[in-house]
């Protein structure tokens, strides 16, 4: 009964979490909110990746980077 309850448990926090996909799903009228969630993830990453360069450079020009 235990195992039971752990799986409607997840499959409840699953549903609940990509509550907003299914939303966008039944919107399918206009590109730009279909694809919202990806232009986001997109921009994420290109934050990421200029933060990470940054550091990286900040490493290179302090002398500490890894010689090995």
């Amino acid at each position: 009964m235990l195992a039971n309850n752990i799986w409607k448990l997840i499959e409840n926090l699953i549903e609940w979490t990509f509550a907003p996909f299914d939303a966008l799903r039944l919107d399918t009228d206009n590109w730009w909110t279909s694809n919202i969630v990806s232009w986001v993830l997109i921009v994420v990453g290109f934050i990421a990746l200029f933060y990470w360069l940054n550091q990286m450079y900040g490493y290179k020009r302090s002398g500490k980077e890894d010689s090995a």
